[in-house]
């Protein structure tokens, strides 16, 4: 290489793009950032921001509709999306000054404003700026999917990156997509005021999580008046703005419409990859997606890839976690790998559901020897003064005691998951977890107490009887 004028070049200024620029620069190395346009990447303007904002506002909202269950009178607040947006939008505004071009120019980082794409191995060209460097690092982040369905290019809809933008009425709203996003959505639009339709094609929403989880979830927003179609496939949509309709098939092939004033499209996510020039940086493409391994090496090994672009979880806390393996093995030269196993996530709904490890579900499919045990928030004594007893959270554990997998459906699953986290990377048992004091009143007791049942089951008769006897007890 032919004197290389950055040590890392960075084509992204996401959560990943971002992490490694000011952690590169601050190690001491000489960091190029391009983005072609917001500095934040999605997670500031499109994602984690603005929807735990708005969802915010809209759990004020029904908080007050659903005070007596307090003691205090109810009101309806009849909340007006122009003024809950434009709060969103101030939150944002907030924030932006931290992951600004000003801000990282600060650092040491040279931010270039563009468009641009590889010209060879190691360079790559913005508006004519060709740039040299050791390492680059790939992190153009996703984008909404929009399926192929019959008149979508034809029809208003809404994707993650307009629905912020809203300012008018939202009387009614159909949402593609039962996943994370687009049940965060729904269950948002209809606190504040929308009546809302949920459409998905699996026969759960959430998919990826138990469906004993998932239930207690859509029972939630069906009591809040949110209809979920599951097994429900989009034939066709038409319509103009304020006036949509969707024709639907269930797995029986009978048809349904629906007529909303909103459509927004929640079906997962997709790579940006497009016109990077990767073929001249002799970087390979499978499916649409960077090939790349454990390390986060591309087909051309200095060039790495990280965060949403990667494939694999798309979320802000796992952008962070590679932009740490970058930077390990880009500066260090140390052969980090990206960890696959304990890889915690949140739906923030509410009862928000929360996981990590392996499910019940995938240790089933994979025949793994497992043991689950669940204890519920409504025997907890916390959960019943907040009048917050939905859920239940679940363990699952090796025949042994060792923890496989944990999750939360629940209030504060997101926060409360933490302690299995740590639990499940250092391999502890549930024992471990049972005989750790936990305060009380707090939900956190939730997590010894659902590994108190795994202690409990080898508390058998025999057993019982035998301690009696060593112990020259008395009682029945």
């Amino acid at each position: 290489m032919n004197n290389p004028e950055f040590d890392i070049c960075i084509i992204g200024g996401g959560a990943a793009g971002l992490v490694v620029a000011a952690g590169g620069a601050s190690l001491g190395a000489k960091v190029a950032l391009v983005e072609k346009h917001k500095m934040g990447g999605d997670c500031l303007h499109y994602g984690c921001v603005p929807s735990k904002t708005l969802l915010k506002s809209a759990m004020v909202a029904h908080t007050m509709r659903t005070a007596e269950r307090s003691a205090i009178p109810a009101h309806n607040p009849n909340p007006d999306i122009s003024t809950v947006m434009e709060r969103v939008a101030a939150v944002i505004k907030s924030i932006e000054p931290h992951d600004s071009p000003e801000r990282f120019r600060e650092l040491g980082v040279d931010v270039i404003l563009g468009g641009g794409q590889f010209t060879g191995p190691n360079s790559f060209s913005v508006d004519g700026r060709e740039i040299r460097a050791k390492h680059f690092v790939i992190a153009t982040g996703s984008r909404a999917a929009v399926p192929a369905i019959d008149g979508i290019e034809n029809t208003p809809y809404l994707t993650n990156e307009q629905v912020f933008d809203l300012r008018e009425p939202v009387p009614s709203l159909i949402v593609i997509g039962g996943g994370p996003i687009g049940i965060e959505m729904a269950q948002a639009f209809e606190r504040l005021g929308s009546k809302v339709y949920v459409i998905q094609r699996d026969t759960q929403i959430l998919p990826r999580e138990d469906a004993d989880m998932a239930a207690v979830v859509a029972e939630q927003l069906k009591n809040e008046g949110i209809e979920i179609l599951t097994g429900h496939s989009t034939v066709r949509v038409e319509g103009s703005a304020g006036d949509i309709r969707l024709l639907l098939k269930d797995a029986h092939g009978n048809e349904k419409s629906i007529n909303a004033s909103h459509l927004l499209v929640a079906a997962g996510r997709r790579a940006n990859v497009e016109n990077l020039g990767l073929k001249a940086a002799g970087v390979e493409l499978h499916n649409g997606r960077i090939i790349s391994d454990t390390r986060l090496r591309t087909t051309n090994k200095r060039i790495f890839v990280a965060g949403d672009v990667a494939g694999g979880p798309q979320f802000t806390h796992m952008a962070e976690h590679h932009a740490g393996v970058v930077l390990r093995n880009a500066i260090f030269r140390l052969p980090a790998k990206v960890e696959q196993k304990v890889i915690p996530w949140a739906t923030f709904c509410d009862p928000e559901l929360a996981r990590v490890g392996l499910s019940e579900t995938e240790a089933k499919e994979q025949g793994i020897a497992h043991k689950a045990y669940t204890f519920p928030f409504q025997d907890m004594d916390r959960a019943r003064a907040d009048g917050t007893s939905e859920g239940f959270a679940k363990i699952i554990t090796s025949p042994k005691g060792k923890l496989l997998g944990a999750a939360i459906v629940g209030p504060h699953a997101g926060e409360l998951i933490h302690e299995y986290v740590l639990a499940i990377a250092k391999g502890m048992k549930a024992s471990d977890l049972s005989s750790v004091i936990h305060i009380y009143p707090t939900l956190a007791q939730i997590n010894r107490r659902v590994a108190d049942a795994r202690m409990k089951e080898g508390l058998t008769p025999s057993a019982k009887k035998w301690i009696k006897r060593i112990f020259g007890l008395r009682g029945e």
